[in-house]
């Protein structure tokens, strides 16, 4: 996993975000939350994680975006379990995404999984794209910051993604409020809110709400600017 500060100015607080598939620290460099540090991760080839780098911070707010739902939920579930002292998390928000990445009910279906891991090519990595932003202009938007890392590397997260996800069981909980976009056309809105309903009866007392906007597509630059600069 690559962990990138863009904001480093020894704040007592860090948002920690963990940004979705094939992504890296481009689309993500225009934010500066309000009196905090600013760590984008992302790749995940591996969820190898440096704590080290939280030392010093005394409060943290995570922030989940797509398959980075599922990998916030395996670093910091695993750090939480083995007794790692962690900053004081004072919110962790889940945007577009789930912690069951690939599951026909509670994530993205398998078939369509498989689907994109198999027919992977920069034109279907374009198609993708021209769906995660939901409208022609959003996406002409987005080609100015579209993360430039080697089909390859992409190839192998979602491999990793996958057997990972198999292969690994959901840690304790670490969600307090969700953010489902109604016309995302990567996660289906519907597997998504079934997935927190059922976090929330497993976990009352830790999951407060899921929020459902109509309007949203999985990714939207002005979303993430509302988000951030609240923090």
């Amino acid at each position: 996993m690559k962990q990138v500060f863009i904001v480093q100015e020894n704040h007592p607080a860090l948002l920690l975000f963990f940004a979705g598939w094939g992504a890296d620290e481009t689309p993500f460099k225009a934010y500066r939350p309000q009196q905090a540090d600013y760590m984008v991760c992302y790749d995940y080839r591996t969820t190898d994680f440096d704590a080290s780098l939280l030392a010093g911070y005394t409060t943290m707010d995570v922030v989940g975006w797509s398959m980075g739902v599922w990998a916030a939920s395996q670093v910091i579930g695993r750090l939480l379990a083995g007794g790692t002292a962690l900053p004081r998390c004072r919110m962790c928000r889940a945007v577009n995404g789930t912690p069951f990445p690939v599951d026909d009910g509670l994530g993205i279906p398998k078939e369509i999984y498989r689907g994109t891991l198999e027919g992977l090519s920069g034109a279907s990595l374009n198609k993708f794209l021209r769906r995660m932003c939901g409208s022609a202009d959003a996406y002409r938007e987005f080609l100015a910051v579209t993360p430039r890392r080697p089909l390859e590397e992409l190839r192998e997260e979602l491999i990793a993604i996958e057997e990972a996800a198999r292969a690994t069981s959901l840690p304790e909980n670490i969600w307090n409020t969700a953010l489902v976009g109604g016309s995302d056309r990567i996660i289906p809105p519907e597997n998504q809110q079934r997935a927190w309903k059922k976090i929330q009866t497993d976990y009352p007392e830790q999951f407060g709400t899921c929020e459902v906007r109509p309007e949203l597509p999985h990714y939207s630059r002005l979303l993430f600017h509302e988000i951030f600069q609240s923090v």
